[in-house]
């Protein structure tokens, strides 16, 4: 490996999370083939690690990324985070004296406090890959109230420093053009600002029509009886702070009342007591609700038997910059979408390849709308696959986080 290739990917996700083989791993170990020699910090739950650790060890088994896990640490807030950013700190600082590194790459606003630092005192070139508006999302996602002091401070001090990282980053990651273009409209950017966009990408191989598992599909079709729906539906991931479990099920109302047998599929971790509750306090049937997790080598095979995917997400400021790693695996296996219009540039990805509707408000005119375009097919499958390729392959995005690292290491002193 030639010298000024050591880079610090740093992550407060775990790599036991969902998101961390999703959205990191697949790109280090396609960009460690470019060269690279990777150190992979991130911080771990406790369960998830137990229950994971060995597959993340063998994912990385036969590829130069040097894998940390540190523990993650929820409680006390923000005492527990700052902890975790000291933690982090004293690692990187042995770590770096071991054998320094080149770039560091932040995934988020927490590591990015420490990347900062690192820029700060020993001149490593800073790569902000920012993924959101990190204050405004735990304002807007109710996790940080203003009226409270102490969120209140916590609020301006991340406001602060992301103008920081903005300003000292030597280049800086949005999920999204509308994420970028909110940037460069605050007063204190100037046009030597360096910013690319990658969205959240997808494996476009194990997310394909060419990756189903028939029998897996069978034996799911048979179990839940699929046969007896005329409409079949679904959501997949969490149901979080974001996603807008109430809306979606006021949709299904809709989509009941022209298909009454009809099936909405939650294939979440997520509690299904919540789901089941709400959904009876609408008035829908138990039998026509489905929850339980799947196993990410069985989505493709599970919901290539399903119609359309719903997901509606609370379209506030910080949503701008967010990309639903949800839609590019979606659209990949060339199944349309009913979603909500402005959020990140995800309802002009839908608009542009006919991929399914984004609507834009929450009430009944709207639904139908949604409902009729889906009944009537006025989707191109072929069309969504090619809008997954353009927006969401996995090749481009490691592309981009290529040509990135190459003008990082050009430009360091």
């Amino acid at each position: 490996m030639s010298v000024g290739q050591h880079i610090l990917y740093l992550s407060y996700d775990g790599m036991t999370d969902p998101l961390g083989q999703s959205q990191v791993l697949p790109y280090l170990k396609e960009l460690s083939r470019h060269g690279y020699e990777f150190t992979l910090i991130s911080f771990e739950k406790e369960k998830a690690f137990n229950k994971g650790k060995a597959d993340i060890e063998k994912i990385i088994e036969d590829t130069v990324i040097r894998w940390i896990p540190l523990p993650y640490h929820k409680s006390p807030p923000v005492i527990s985070t700052l902890y975790d950013v000291f933690v982090l700190k004293r690692k990187i600082k042995k770590l770096h004296k071991e054998k320094p590194f080149h770039i560091v790459h932040t995934r988020g606003y927490i590591t990015a406090l420490a990347g900062l630092w690192m820029k700060k005192k020993w001149n490593v070139r800073f790569l902000f890959d920012m993924r959101g508006f990190f204050a405004d999302e735990r304002v807007d996602g109710k996790v940080w109230n203003l009226k409270n002091p102490i969120f209140r401070f916590v609020y301006n001090y991340f406001k602060n420093k992301e103008k920081q990282f903005f300003l000292e980053a030597n280049h800086v990651i949005s999920l999204t053009h509308e994420g970028e273009k909110t940037i460069r409209s605050f007063p204190y950017i100037n046009k030597s600002f360096k910013c690319s966009v990658i969205p959240c990408c997808a494996d476009l191989h194990h997310f394909s029509v060419l990756n189903i598992n028939t029998q897996i599909a069978n034996d799911f079709a048979l179990l839940h009886r699929l046969n007896t729906y005329t409409s079949r539906w679904f959501y997949i991931g969490s149901i979080g702070t974001w996603y807008m479990l109430s809306e979606m099920l006021d949709f299904f109302k809709i989509v009941l009342h022209h298909d009454a047998t009809s099936l909405l599929a939650f294939f979440t971790h997520d509690n299904p007591e919540q789901i089941f509750h709400m959904a009876k306090a609408k008035g829908i049937q138990e039998n026509a609700i489905i929850v339980m997790p799947l196993a990410r080598k069985d989505i493709p095979s599970v919901i290539s038997l399903f119609d359309a995917s719903v997901f509606f997400i609370r379209p506030v400021f910080s949503k701008k910059a967010s990309s639903p790693t949800k839609q590019g695996e979606i659209m990949a296996m060339g199944i349309p979408i009913v979603c909500n219009d402005d959020v990140g540039d995800t309802g002009h990805i839908i608009h542009t390849y006919h991929a399914g509707i984004a609507i834009s408000a929450f009430n009944n005119e709207e639904y139908e709308k949604a409902y009729n375009f889906i009944k009537n097919k006025q989707y191109n499958r072929n069309e969504i696959i090619r809008g997954a390729k353009e927006w969401f392959s996995l090749s481009q995005g490691i592309d981009a986080y290529h040509k990135t690292y190459r003008e990082l290491l050009s430009t360091e002193n």
